[in-house]
Formats: structure tokens, C-alpha cells, sequence
């Protein structure tokens, strides 16, 4: 795991040095371990990557370079089977002088250019400096587990894990971005900004499963791995059952793979709970796990952490924190650099703080409600009478609304007229959410919806936030449920054995793993890892929500402040639930007032 950044001029001018200096330094935090940066002359190319070193912590130094010197190589992430390939390798005679999944990348790009992609099972951005083709490719793992933005005027090409390590170059260069009204109205729909939009015009994300070839002439794109050509067919439980445990056993086992201290989250619901009985047959000692609790019973899960803790003879770890954790949101976003309006993010960087005091890597169930259908919205829209008879486009239709945040016309009268005018015309359903939908058209209704979620939600804000908070404390988290065999076989199951006709949620997967995990933390109903922002919002953070709304010079330009105060009104009475919209709104608010803006 570390931070990747770097540039690439296309009249190959030298980038000013301390300009490559305060990239390397933005990233500290995800690789506080080592420095590697590769400027050779004559290219107009920086490969750099700060190192948070998990696997060959002597030799895993980057970046990575031929013995001719004409390719260079850095990663951010792991290749969960660098075993396996460098034996592959070694077995055709090529010498690998390390131990590092980052060299197997080098030589395995040397043998076989860009198309080894599809061999690599792991979470990874990559950035390959080919002087050969004189070209620099970025690329992005299958499903967005690592971040990675790029920013291409024409002149130059800037990329880096996180957007703050491309904004010293841009102010260095005379340079200050804009915020790209078109992602603010995106936001206002989904409580996040989705890809490839960014908050800030000119910067976008290297999408996920696609790379990018910039030559001297232009950029290519092009897309490596597609969920969607996966084609559902029929299973009988046991063939179902017996594969999904193969799958998940295996992606678990390759995820144990690490050099360092390693652990894992667990709240005691379904999907930790799976990963640590699976980490538990792995290994020889206990495996360490980490929860916090909160004094609040509605929003405790740590009772049920202890139950699974004892279950497979953890040495767990839980702390009681703080419940209101709101003077913590700027430093969120500050790790963020733009808005979300997860209140989940809080909680998460807590406990991250908790894990790294003693572990630098923890497996995470994250995956397994987009996949599987965990989430209570799945039954409440489904289970709505009529949904069934809806014809497609009122069904997908239908979906988007009951997930959005603000609905087309909310958002109209929102806008102040300078807002509405640069946005007009613009859908965020027609613009973010239908080519996904037309891509899954030929899934059922179930996996359309999970599909929309794995591309928008899962890849947008829900892997934004083990990423961001673990590096936030230099800690690696791993996803075995996004196992590329795990998608496919998602994908592959009709949506009936996700989300059953009475409601039940990951219908099969509960089935599956009773044997191991017993059946209370199967069926435990699931419980939300957040903190009761709205409650605050009506009592004693009522003048801090006021002031910080009223306080942000973006808000005043962008929204009028009379729709803001009626749905603050009707929330402090009680007339009226807005607690996301307003949390939503905090968020942005927040964002326009931290150190991110340029």
C-alpha cells in the first residue's frame, strides 16, 4: 500500500522540483516508510510513490525500473497473487531479484505489455512509464479499491492517488482549479460526487477496470475488465453454497499474504464475521480484530463483536469512543479533499486509529451488501406494491429516486439563478446512472439495481472510506469479498438468491455460512455504523449547523439560503426528517471551509 504520484509533459520539460517535492509530501500519510521518485532526463516524466511497506520491506523500493532503463513502474496497492506469478516467471527464466509484488509487475508488463491485467488478482493503481512506446500508462484495479485522479490540460499530464498531490503542481504552475458546478448537482442527488466527476473541473478519476495511454499526441482509453459481461444462470443451493465458500475462502487466504502485523475490522455483523471465521482457519495463533462501541445501545454493535470475537478465539480489541464525533469532520475531509455526506466515515477513521496502534494491514467485510443485497433498501424499494409490474425505464427510474438525496425538482429550487443556469439540462440520472443501467440491462431487476451500486455507490463513497481513513493512520485495508472471482460468481447468481420474495436479504449467502459463523450473527439484523447526526441537528448542534451553513461563501453563491432554513425548521420541529440533506449540506459546507480549496 502506498501513495502514488507523478507527471508527464508532453514537450518533455523538467518539472520544477519542488513542485515534485510537495506531491511527495502530500502523500506522507500513505507511505510514511520510504520515498522512491524516477525523473529521467529528457522525458518530462515523474514516476514517484511515498511506501507503506506490507510485503519485501527491504527490497520493495520504488519505483520499479528495467535493466535497460526504458520502463518504470510504481504501484499503489497489492497483488494478492504475486506467489503464483513470480513462480510462473521463475519458471520461465526470468530472475526476479526481489520479493515484491511490484517487481512481478514490471516483469510481467516487460513480457507481455499491458494485456498481463487481466492475470493480476489484487487492489491496485499503477503507473507505467514505457519509453519504448514513449507513453505513460494509468491504470486502475477492477472495481476502484485504489484511488487514482488524473489531470490532462493537453500540456501535461499530472496523476496521483488522492487530488491534494496534483494541486501544489497546478498553484505552483499559476494555475487555480474551479469547482466543477455540474459534480456539485451530481452530489446533491447521490450524497457523494461519483466518477469519473471530481469536485473540481479538470480533475477526474482513472476509472475503474480501464487504462489510460497518454502519448505525446493525445490519450487513449480503454476498458480491461467489465462486470457486466458476466450472464446469470440457474444454481441449486449446495453447487451455490459449496462455490461461494471456495471463492471466499481463497480470496481470504491470498489476503493474508503480508510481512507486517495484520488484523481485522469486525462488528459482529454478517460480513466481518464471515472474513474472521475464514481468517481463523488460516492461521496457527489468534487473529486480532478491532471494534469500537459507543455508550448509546442503539448504536452499539460491540456486544456482537465480542460474540464473534469468542467464536474463533480472537484477540480482540474494542474501545468505548466518543459518540459525537463532529470536531472530527474537517480532518475527514481534509483526507477526502472533497464532500461526502457519510457520517459513517467518522466512526471508521476511529477505529482505524484504534487498529493502527497495532496492526498495519486489516481484512474488511466491505463488498458484501452491494454484492449480495445487504442493504435495507433493496427491500423497502422492491417489496413497494407495483414495483414488479413497472416497465423498465419507470424501474430504473424509480431506483434512482428512491436512493437520491435531493430529487430533480428539490434541487431546482435549491439553486440560485447563476447555478440553475450552468447546470440546466443536465439529469444526473440520465448523466451518471443510465449507462450503467444499460450496461446491466440484461441482469434482472435485483442485480440492475446492485450493478448501479457496485459502479456508482460502492467505487464512490463506500471503498473512498477503509482507503482514505486507514491511509489516514498509514493503514492497508483489504477486501475479500472484491475478489474478482467473487464479483463474477455475484453476477452470475440471479438476484432471487440475494434478496428473497418475503424480503430476506443475502438470502443464500445467510444459508451459507450458518456452519461457520452460527446462526444469531447470520441473522442478526443489520445496524448501521454511524452516529445520530440528526438528533444533534435538532438540539445542541442546532447554532453550530446554523452558523457553519450560513458561514460558507460556496453555499451563498451556489444555493438559496430560504429552501435551506424551511427544511432546517421543519427538521428542528420534527415535522420532518432531514438529516441526509442537511448533513449533505454540512459536509460541502465544511469541505469550502477547509484546507483543501485552493
Amino acid at each position: 500500500m502506498c501513495g502514488i504520484f507523478g507527471a508527464w509533459r508532453r514537450d518533455r520539460a523538467a518539472l520544477d522540483e519542488r513542485a515534485v517535492q510537495a506531491m511527495a509530501a502530500s502523500l506522507r500519510h500513505r507511505g510514511p516508510d520510504d520515498e522512491g521518485i524516477w525523473q529521467p532526463p529528457g522525458r518530462g516524466a515523474v514516476l514517484g510513490n511515498r511506501r507503506l511497506s506490507i510485503i519485501d520491506i527491504a527490497g520493495g523500493h520504488q519505483p520499479f525500473v528495467s535493466d535497460d532503463g526504458q520502463v518504470a513502474l510504481v504501484q499503489n496497492g497489492e497483488i494478492f497473487n504475486h506467489v503464483e506469478l513470480a513462480d510462473e516467471l521463475r519458471a520461465q527464466g526470468v530472475q526476479l531479484r526481489t520479493h515484491s509484488d511490484t517487481e512481478v509487475l514490471l516483469r510481467l508488463y516487460e513480457r507481455e505489455g499491458i494485456g498481463f491485467l487481466r492475470r493480476l488478482n489484487g487492489m491496485f493503481a499503477i503507473a507505467i512509464d514505457d519509453a519504448r512506446e514513449d507513453a505513460l500508462y494509468l491504470v486502475r484495479d477492477r472495481i476502484g479499491v485504489k484511488p487514482l485522479y488524473v489531470a490532462d490540460d493537453g500540456r501535461q499530464v499530472l496523476f496521483g492517488s488522492e487530488i491534494k498531490a496534483l494541486l501544489p503542481v497546478l498553484r505552483a504552475q499559476g494555475v487555480s482549479p474551479r469547482v466543477d458546478l455540474e459534480a456539485v448537482h451530481h452530489y446533491l442527488s447521490f450524497n457523494y460526487i461519483p466518477a469519473p466527476w471530481t469536485i473540481w473541473q479538470g480533475i477526474r478519476h482513472v476509472m475503474p477496470g480501464t487504462w489510460m495511454k497518454f502519448t505525446r499526441t493525445g490519450v487513449h482509453t480503454q476498458r480491461w475488465w467489465n462486470l457486466a459481461a458476466q450472464h446469470e444462470r440457474d444454481h441449486d443451493f449446495g453447487a451455490w453454497s459449496e462455490e461461494f465458500l471456495s471463492i471466499l475462502d481463497d480470496a481470504t487466504r491470498i489476503r493474508l499474504r503480508a510481512d507486517v502485523p495484520w488484523g481485522a475490522f469486525l462488528s459482529g455483523g454478517v460480513d466481518s464475521s464471515t472474513i474472521v471465521g475464514l481468517m481463523a482457519r488460516h492461521v496457527d495463533r489468534p487473529v486480532k480484530t478491532f471494534c469500537i462501541g459507543f455508550a448509546d445501545p442503539r448504536f452499539d454493535e460491540s456486544p456482537f463483536a465480542a460474540e464473534a470475537a469468542r467464536r474463533f478465539g480472537c484477540e480482540h480489541t474494542s474501545e468505548v469512543a466518543e459518540l459525537n464525533m463532529l470536531d472530527r469532520w474537517p480532518l475527514v475531509l481534509h483526507h477526502l479533499d472533497q464532500p461526502h455526506g457519510d457520517a459513517s466515515f467518522m466512526p471508521t477513521l476511529r477505529v482505524s486509529e484504534l487498529a493502527a496502534r497495532h496492526v498495519k494491514v486489516v481484512l474488511t467485510g466491505d463488498g458484501g451488501d452491494e454484492l449480495f443485497a445487504g442493504y435495507e433498501k433493496y427491500a423497502g424499494y422492491f417489496g413497494q406494491p407495483g414495483v414488479a409490474s413497472l416497465d423498465e425505464a419507470a424501474f430504473r427510474r424509480g431506483y434512482f429516486d428512491a436512493i437520491s438525496l435531493f430529487a430533480p425538482d428539490a434541487k431546482q429550487a435549491l439553486y440560485q439563478p447563476a447555478m440553475a443556469r450552468a447546470v440546466a439540462g443536465i439529469d444526473s440520472f440520465d448523466a451518471a446512472a443510465r449507462p450503467w443501467f444499460d450496461e446491466a440491462a440484461h441482469f434482472d431487476r435485483t442485480n440492475q439495481a446492485l450493478y448501479l451500486d457496485m459502479q456508482l455507490l460502492l467505487s464512490g463513497n463506500n471503498l473512498v472510506k477503509p482507503d482514505r481513513m486507514g491511509m489516514a493512520v498509514s493503514i492497508e485495508a483489504r477486501t475479500p469479498f472484491l475478489d474478482w472471482r467473487m464479483m463474477e460468481f455475484a453476477f452470475r447468481s440471479r438476484g432471487a438468491t440475494k434478496l428473497a420474495a418475503d424480503g430476506d436479504k443475502k438470502h443464500w449467502y445467510k444459508q451459507a455460512v450458518v456452519p461457520l459463523i452460527g446462526h444469531d450473527l447470520a441473522y442478526r439484523k443489520k445496524q448501521m455504523f454511524t452516529v445520530p447526526v440528526g438528533e444533534w441537528f435538532r438540539g445542541e448542534l442546532q447554532p453550530w449547523l446554523r452558523d457553519t451553513l450560513a458561514g460558507s461563501q460556496l453555499l451563498r453563491t451556489l444555493l438559496r439560503p430560504e429552501p435551506i432554513e424551511a427544511m432546517l425548521q421543519q427538521h428542528v420541529a420534527g415535522t420532518a426528517n432531514f438529516t441526509r440533506e442537511l448533513r449533505a449540506l454540512a459536509a460541502l459546507a465544511l469541505w469550502d471551509a477547509g484546507e483543501n480549496h485552493p
